[in-house]
């Protein structure tokens, strides 16, 4: 998730698969922030990362939920076509909410309500 936001920092970060993601995020609900080599044991559970790109990877999600949670990053605002495809849209929204509710909700978990970088 983090990597597609920051777009223009996109050189200075790898690329990272749905699959990696999903790592990445359950690594954080098992790795807290007070967790010896927390860096290492995520980047193991991710695979094929170095702790340097997973710690730079939450970086990432940190500034970009910094800006959602600002109103910086607003949800897009769909124009429908149909009545079919309006409830489509409200559903989608619907699920933007829920998704970006869950990953604040992990990384505040992860962070115990603080979140710094360590």
């Amino acid at each position: 998730m983090a990597s597609n936001s920051l777009n223009n920092n996109k050189e200075n970060s790898s690329s990272w698969t749905s699959m990696q993601n999903k790592q990445f995020e359950n690594a954080l609900a098992l790795y807290d922030k007070d967790t010896p080599d927390r860096w290492q044991n995520i980047a193991k559970a991710v695979g094929d990362k170095s702790a340097e790109e997973v710690k730079r990877h939450y970086e990432i999600l940190l500034e970009d939920l910094r800006r959602i949670e600002s109103g910086s990053v607003p949800i897009p605002n769909y124009k429908s076509i149909d009545s079919s495809s309006s409830n489509t849209i409200d559903e989608e929204k619907r699920l933007l909410k829920y998704l970006w509710s869950r990953v604040i909700r992990t990384c505040k978990n992860s962070n115990k309500h603080s979140p710094t970088l360590n």
